[in-house]
């Protein structure tokens, strides 16, 4: 079997920590613009054995040198890249052609899906990166997130979707904390935000799916403050919950705060064509200090959006007069 062939069986940045009930498996979060690629190469250097990465689209040179390092030094690693993307998937060509040279084993996602969307990258099999945004630079300069997570029960599973993917059979989810489109996205989602009791504080690029925007409605309607950074449809502009653009640069990331205690970070839009046709892959998160710095990161940037409408306000003043 060729190097490139899939196998039928396949052998100072800021990021911070909570500590659960497991302190020797922490989680961490990792906010960008503010962490940049850092978290990300530094993990690909430390891998000892293997290193597996899902790659939607992927422009960081130094972490493509880092893949081909850890391939030098005896590391296995293997790279499933989307079969499409919208207007890149001569790059992804390209990407794979580089890393087969490099000696990385090059999996192409089956087209079975719209799209194979999530963001991956698996160290030695212990750690666990669940990305919101894509290895782009253009991503590293948005507001977004990733979870490191070292949960044995979600590496195991977030292995056994790779493998799956991989090697293009069923896969059926079997841990309630990792959201995986098409499986069981709508149904966990729904039940996450239906739990919602006091707040829910969403990023969203792009909400439109009428079945999740009811549910907000009616979490909205028996008193649930539901705050959105992002796109709105317009007939939801009178739902009863507040939604505003992002006021930074750009926004690339999917994620909600519940009650201040609970959290989801992935890929996934509440979105019809996310929830229900495309490979999207999401993460629960239940460690309070992750938690608490999620909604913190919210608190400052849904600030920002209403000093740049008084910023608006008086501009307009200013040239009425």
């Amino acid at each position: 079997m060729g190097r490139g062939a899939a196998p039928r069986h396949l052998p100072r940045p800021r990021i911070i920590r909570g500590v659960g009930k497991k302190a020797k498996r922490p989680v961490k979060l990792i906010t960008q613009p503010e962490a940049g690629a850092g978290p990300l190469i530094a993990a690909v250097k430390r891998a000892r054995r293997t290193v597996d990465i899902v790659v939607f689209r992927f422009d960081l040179a130094p972490l493509e040198k880092q893949l081909e390092k850890a391939v030098g030094r005896g590391v296995t690693v293997r790279a499933l890249i989307a079969h499409t993307n919208r207007g890149g998937s001569q790059r992804l060509r390209k990407l794979e052609q580089r890393l087969l040279k490099a000696g990385v084993t090059v999996i192409r996602t089956k087209d079975d899906l719209v799209r194979y969307h999530g963001k991956l990258l698996i160290i030695d099999r212990r750690r666990v990166y669940v990305l919101g945004f894509n290895y782009t630079a253009a991503d590293l300069e948005s507001r977004s997130f990733g979870v490191l997570v070292r949960s044995r029960r979600i590496v195991k599973e977030v292995l056994r979707l790779f493998e799956s993917d991989a090697n293009r059979t069923d896969y059926v989810p079997r841990v309630r904390d990792l959201v995986v489109s098409p499986e069981n996205a709508r149904r966990r989602l729904e039940a996450f935000l239906g739990r919602a009791r006091r707040t829910l504080d969403i990023y969203d690029p792009q909400v439109s799916d009428d079945q999740m925007l009811e549910l907000l409605e009616r979490k909205a309607e028996r008193g649930v403050r539901v705050r959105i950074l992002g796109e709105l449809e317009k007939k939801w502009s009178d739902a009863g919950f507040d939604a505003r653009p992002f006021p930074g640069k750009r926004l690339h990331v999917r994620a909600i705060v519940r009650d201040g205690r609970r959290a989801f970070v992935g890929s996934q839009s509440l979105r019809k064509l996310e929830l229900d046709d495309r490979r999207e892959v999401g993460v629960i998160i239940r460690d309070r200090a992750i938690v608490e710095e999620l909604a913190r990161t919210f608190k400052r940037d849904w600030r920002l959006t209403g000093d740049r409408a008084k910023r608006g306000r008086g501009k307009k003043k200013k040239k009425k007069a």
